[in-house]
């Protein structure tokens, strides 16, 4: 009777698991990137991305980017990571590529594009301007005057704009190699009054991004205030209200951040200065800054600082800019509680790509080098197996002496353990110091632009994505891509099979519950992993693969698991 509850309790909570699993992984692990690939006609091909367009503003129709541009003076930027322009109506910085990012694997996909100007798809900008009370400031109709066509790294440009009353408005742009634009803003006042004047900056953009906002990545307005990163703030909470939050800081950062994007005004961290999250109208939504006002009396000319980073988040690119004095500026990247253990990972992990050229093989070579490091607590995880083998047949002895008093054959056997000096949990030591390995992992994957498309070896051609070679649908051959659910790849089959394996290596469980969930977990996890990206799969197979080979060389070290195994 309590073998067939022990059935039926293994089979229900396999069900719950699988079933369950996909709901939870939806808001708690998103499961990879997109797919890079597809299997055709058991062929691979790069898969082009949707295009779907995002709702906007009804009182905005949507017009070709192309036409826009031409619409109105510009002055080109051109840098080795961003090429875009500055639109001279309103000083917008409205178009933004970068050329060496790719939206797809394929060879002929176009660049990623971060900004575009108002009213075309995806619009998204970024400008600077004054407030003042008194005088006429320019706004987003005012057209500017520039002092040169092209803003690269050596040659800086001015725009300037008189209001005809006595100020004169200059935006001084400068770019450096990688994507920080400094914006020195300048006010001169020839004017017979004194004027109180204050600069600001905006990013803005039409809709919410296409990146999903999980419990373990944020995405939407973030920022540094007084020393600490903000991530509390997402679209939602803007939508519900109140429709703009504010922050007071000396010294920070504030915009918007992407997965793999980010969007960010940095005023001169010697200023006070009010940052704001905001709602618009419609789906729009902006981030600013604005400093402090400030009195100017005639003759007299005041100049303030802001920059802006448009670009991707390189970890070694955001460090950098750290160095240099914006505050905590590689927490763009929502490396969430494990900071501190992410960080190694990721830089072991790149330095292991950068050295062998391959992401997947600088996978295997950080496995190894986890499994090194563990090797001393698995020599004592097999010490404490051998001595649980040895103490079977007395176990087994109070099993049938006690069969009928539960609570005395507990008692008795944890008399045994201590009296034999063994430890039945000290086998799951290594299994729990790998959850935060893998974890740091999956983040890692998630998160670092320097591991986005990178390929392995034959059909994976980016390991932050999915396996793409199904079973159920065999290998492309049929015209169907199954659910996530049951997209079981050649990698989800491969850990399923490495994890029976070792579990055949290890100790047999005494009870009966115990060695049915242990005889389906290889399946059940095989199931639960298939969605998430390949990296992992392959760290976790290469880790189950020496795993086996440890066990083996180790069971060489102890004659009396060895034998126990051969005879179970």
């Amino acid at each position: 009777m309590d073998d067939k509850k022990n059935i039926i309790l293994a089979v229900l909570l396999t069900a719950a698991i699988l079933f369950g699993w996909p709901y939870i992984s939806e808001h708690f692990f998103p499961a990879a990137n997109p797919p890079a690939t597809k299997i055709e006609g058991g062929k691979t091909t790069p898969l082009t991305p949707a295009g779907e367009a995002p709702a906007q503003d009804a009182s905005t129709a949507i017009r070709d980017r192309a036409l826009v541009l031409k619409e109105t003076p510009r002055v080109a930027i051109r840098t080795p990571k961003i090429i875009g322009s500055i639109n001279l109506k309103g000083a917008r910085i409205d178009d933004i590529v970068l050329p060496t990012y790719k939206e797809t694997i394929a060879k002929d996909s176009p660049a990623i594009r971060l900004y575009s100007p108002s009213g075309t798809k995806d619009a998204y900008f970024a400008g600077f301007g004054w407030q003042g009370e008194g005088i006429k400031t320019p706004d987003a109709n005012t057209v500017w005057t520039a002092s040169g066509s092209e803003l690269t790294p050596t040659s800086p440009v001015t725009l300037s704009w008189n209001n005809g009353a006595g100020q004169n408005f200059e935006i001084r742009y400068s770019i450096d190699e990688n994507y920080m634009i400094s914006a020195a803003q300048k006010v001169s006042n020839s004017g017979t009054g004194a004027i109180a004047v204050k600069s600001y900056g905006y990013v803005s953009r039409a809709a919410p991004s296409a990146d999903p906002d999980t419990w373990t990545i944020h995405v939407g307005p973030m920022g540094v205030f007084n020393g600490a990163a903000n991530y509390d703030v997402n679209y939602k909470d803007l939508e519900k209200g109140p429709a703009s939050q504010s922050f007071q800081s000396t010294g920070g950062w504030i915009g918007f951040t992407d997965k793999y994007w980010l969007s960010a005004l940095i005023p001169d961290q010697k200023d006070a200065f009010t940052g704001q999250m905001r709602k618009g109208a419609g789906t729009q939504f902006q981030t600013d800054i604005a400093l402090a006002p400030v009195m100017l009396a005639p003759g007299k000319a005041m100049t303030q600082t802001n920059r802006l980073f448009v670009g991707a988040k390189e970890v070694k690119t955001l460090q950098a800019y750290e160095r240099a004095g914006v505050p905590l500026f590689d927490r763009a990247i929502d490396w969430g509680w494990f900071y501190w253990f992410e960080q190694p990972i990721f830089a072991l992990l790149h330095w292991l790509f950068e050295t062998l050229g391959n992401f997947g093989v600088a996978i295997i070579c950080l496995t190894f080098c986890v499994r090194a490091l563990m090797f001393p607590v698995a020599q004592r995880q097999f010490a404490s197996m051998a001595a649980m083998r040895a103490v079977q047949p007395k176990m087994k002895a109070l099993q049938e002496k006690y069969k009928d008093d539960k609570q005395q054959l507990q008692q008795k056997m944890m008399e045994l353990y201590k009296q034999e000096k063994v430890n039945p949990l000290a086998g799951c030591l290594p299994i729990f110091i790998q959850i935060p390995i893998f974890f740091a992992l999956y983040k890692v994957l998630q998160l670092t632009i320097e591991m986005r498309h990178q390929p392995f070896v034959l059909w994976i051609k980016d390991l932050s994505a999915p396996d793409p070679l199904h079973i159920l649908n065999l290998f492309g051959l049929l015209p169907f891509t199954p659910p996530s659910f049951l997209a079981i790849g050649v990698l989800a089959l491969l850990l399923g099979i490495s994890m029976w394996l070792q579990f055949k290596l290890n100790p047999a469980q005494m009870d009966p519950m115990q060695q049915q969930v242990f005889a389906i977990m290889p399946w059940m996890m095989m199931f639960i992993m298939a969605p998430f990206a390949a990296g992992l799969l392959v760290y976790w197979i290469t880790n189950n693969c020496l795993s086996m080979a440890q066990q083996w060389w180790l069971y060489k070290r102890h004659p009396v698991l060895n034998t126990a195994t051969a005879t179970k």
